[in-house]
């Protein structure tokens, strides 16, 4: 493994491209940042990703997802852990907080929530807000990164990172996730996104990304709706609450991708 470490250089080139875009994007404060990594990091990054089969995952599978995650830096490959410390890094950090223009923002050494996550064919995210507090430190979440690793990705694969209006009347980006790309958006009670069609990618195909978040002390007026919260769902439902598993959760599991992506866009004309 060749170790890799971020630089001022390196990064003062998405600064200048991005930081204006970032700030002025709908439906929130966010930009996508292609060729993100140099392209011998980003193939180890992906060469190393460890299959479904091949660490123990997190299964997240509930009536509001279906994907795979680990946060445990025991089992991650040596790129993929040291890539991680690098987003940790003061080099970094400072580049996060020149580009969004969030001050002060301070990263996570557990990667709560994040660290890598894969999907495999059917598999979605419902769109949510996420959650806007650190158990641990509750400090304020503030901003996203993901950093996606999947080569030869075609539009008809899906896998779309979809941003929402904040209403949740409807969306007003998707995002495709294309090999070294990386998405950075602001996170508050308002900011709603997911990946809610499920993936049809061939089988033996997986959506791989990495993700990380960052948080500060406090956050300004307005991007909270008062109290701290789990995932919360664009239907009203958080995470974790009591509720029966239904019709939406067995359809998602059993039905075809394509199926089950005809039945979501009927719901959402209905």
């Amino acid at each position: 493994m060749n170790m890799f470490f971020f630089t001022a250089e390196l990064l003062q080139k998405h600064i200048a491209r991005y930081r204006d875009l970032y700030r002025a994007a709908e439906p929130f404060p966010h930009a996508v940042l292609d060729d993100f990594l140099p392209v011998s990091v980003a193939d180890e990054l992906e060469s190393s990703f460890p299959g479904p089969g091949d660490i123990v995952w997190k299964d997240k599978t509930h009536e509001h997802s279906k994907k795979l995650a680990s946060s445990k830096e025991e089992v991650m490959p040596p790129a993929i852990r040291n890539f991680l410390l690098q987003c940790n890094s003061s080099t970094f950090v400072t580049f996060l907080e020149e580009l969004t223009g969030i001050e002060h923002l301070i990263p996570d050494p557990h990667y709560e929530g994040g660290g890598m996550h894969q999907i495999e064919r059917g598999g979605f995210l419902d769109v949510h807000a996420d959650f806007n507090q650190h158990h641990i430190y509750k400090l304020d979440r503030r901003l996203n990164l993901l950093l996606y690793l999947n080569k030869d990705w075609n539009e008809e694969y899906g896998g779309h990172l979809e941003l929402w209006e904040r209403d949740k009347s409807r969306c007003v980006k998707k995002v495709l996730p294309l090999f070294n790309r990386c998405v950075l958006f602001s996170t508050s009670d308002f900011s709603f996104h997911g990946h809610p069609v499920p993936l049809q990618c061939p089988l033996g195909w997986t959506r791989k990304s990495l993700a990380l978040y960052y948080y500060t002390n406090g956050r300004p007026p307005g991007e909270t709706a008062g109290v701290s919260h789990t995932t919360a769902y664009a239907d009203g439902h958080e995470h974790g609450a009591s509720r029966g598993r239904g019709f939406r959760y067995f359809a998602k599991r059993l039905l075809p991708p394509i199926v089950a992506e005809t039945v979501r866009g009927i719901r959402k004309l209905m």
